[in-house]
């Protein structure tokens, strides 16, 4: 996933938001255990979250997001974030990662078990 932070997204101090991309990381997160589940996911948990560096506007942010665990329910997924700064001079650099749990949910918002893949 692919994303440009706005002025609207930034604090006082010129930087995004911290719950705005952490907003983006569960979106991106979600692609895969919504794939492999087949049907609808919630986020049970965010096991961690490092913020390494400063987001501001201007950058453009790309997700990347890989399966760490797949349980009976759940999914594991790592998800890192690397901002592509200064146009003129472009350089990359990681500013985020995070890891978080997603639980497969039938219509009820009960767990249930994954599809079985063919």
């Amino acid at each position: 996933m692919r994303v440009m932070p706005m002025p609207a997204d930034a604090n006082g101090n010129g930087d995004i938001f911290g719950g705005w991309i952490m907003a983006q990381v569960d979106l991106a997160g979600s692609v895969l255990p919504l794939r492999i589940s087949r049907g609808r996911v919630a986020t049970v948990a965010v096991n961690e979250f490092i913020f390494k560096q400063p987001v501001s506007i201007g950058d453009l942010l790309s997700f990347y997001a890989e399966v760490k665990r797949i349980g009976r329910t759940s999914i594991t997924v790592h998800v890192e974030v690397f901002a592509e700064r200064n146009p003129a001079n472009p350089h990359v650099v990681k500013v985020t990662e995070a890891n978080l749990t997603y639980v497969a949910i039938d219509r009820d918002g009960k767990p249930r078990a994954f599809a079985q893949q063919s």
